[in-house]
């Protein structure tokens, strides 16, 4: 598969000339889902869904279909019959010439004032796992991990552990928009050093083989 990072938590997988988009939110390019094949959602926070740039996607491709939690699909379903899909937990499909496992349930805890939302990850082939906003384990090996960096629910030490426990072979930072040049350096060299693997940033646009 070619990798192509996005903006914040969105990224872009293509294989045989078929495109696979997860979590195109509001920090995202506008374009970032134009051209997918099948688009997916981890959970329902801006920041990974945007309606207006799901919409480009499912318009300018009207075989696009959307796959996502119950919390996203009601908000867009009605605007494209039978063209989007709920997911949760356990599910196993095959999308576009990808197959994808879902795994997980909930949002990591951003304060125990705030109620957890549903969130899934998505294991994408059975080598590259999206885990969206929480620190979900799949039950098999991943070859490539989309490590959500830095967020208002996590801290560096966890980030660190996480990247620890799941053991890739290579991890590549997602959910980064809110660090500044400097912040993206420290957690890189501590990630590396620590972390235990190889661990890579890829800026938006750029792109990799995993």
């Amino acid at each position: 598969m070619k990798l192509t990072k996005k903006t914040h938590a969105c990224v872009r997988l293509e294989k045989d000339g078929r495109t696979l988009v997860i979590d195109p939110g509001m920090f995202t390019e506008a374009d970032a889902a134009v051209g997918a094949d099948a688009l997916f959602v981890t959970h329902e926070h801006p920041d990974h869904f945007a309606e207006d740039r799901l919409r480009a996607g499912l318009e300018a491709n009207p075989a696009a279909e959307l796959w996502a939690p119950r919390s996203v699909a009601d908000q867009i379903s009605a605007a494209f019959p039978g063209r989007v899909h709920t997911v949760g937990h356990g599910d196993a499909l095959t999308v576009a010439g990808f197959d994808v496992r879902v795994h997980g349930e909930l949002h990591a805890v951003i304060h125990l004032d705030l109620p957890r939302v549903t969130n899934v990850g998505y294991f994408v082939d059975g080598s590259l796992f999206h885990p969206g906003d929480a620190l979900t384990v799949p039950d098999q090996p991943v070859d490539t991990l989309l490590l959500p960096l830095h967020a208002p629910w996590s801290k560096v030490s966890e980030v660190i552990d996480y990247l620890r426990e799941v053991k890739p072979v290579r991890a590549y930072d997602v959910h980064d928009v809110l660090l500044a040049e400097t912040g993206l350096g420290l957690y890189g060299s501590l990630l590396g050093s620590l972390g235990g693997t190889d661990h890579s940033r890829l800026a938006p646009g750029d792109s990799a083989d995993v």
